[in-house]
């Protein structure tokens, strides 16, 4: 059986997640280059590149990724960052996840399939320029 988590490790990560949906960059890269881990998942999986990118937060996003977040870290519905930054139309996120060589064909549904339900096909196009 496993332990109940700590109350103040929840609260933390609370806060953290908040700090990345929120698109507070400064705060975030704090905690992250303090120790918490860049890869950090809530209980749907989602990580802190899935959160800064599904609200449209491309710096924190960059800044993430810069220090070793996946670009690719799938949820807990098999979802990527890039293909929910397809689904918001967030174009700054979409790009800042492409230069840091996220796959447009992964995750189910991927971005590639998320632009063509949307009917998006100028993001094919980049997609197939990646």
């Amino acid at each position: 059986m496993s332990e109940a988590p700590d109350p103040e490790v929840v609260e933390l990560a609370t806060k953290v997640f908040e700090l990345a949906r929120r698109g507070q960059t400064e705060a975030l890269v704090a905690y992250v280059d303090a120790g918490v881990p860049a890869n950090l998942t809530n209980d749907r999986g989602d990580s802190l590149v899935m959160l800064t990118a599904y609200h449209g937060h491309a710096d924190a996003v960059r800044a993430l990724l810069a220090r070793g977040a996946e670009a690719d870290r799938i949820n807990d519905r098999g979802q990527t960052p890039l293909a929910g930054a397809v689904f918001k139309g967030e174009e700054e996120v979409i790009n800042a996840l492409l230069e840091a060589g996220a796959d447009p064909a992964a995750g189910t549904p991927s971005a590639v399939d998320t632009a063509r339900m949307f009917g998006k096909t100028q993001l094919l196009d980049l997609f197939g320029a990646h």
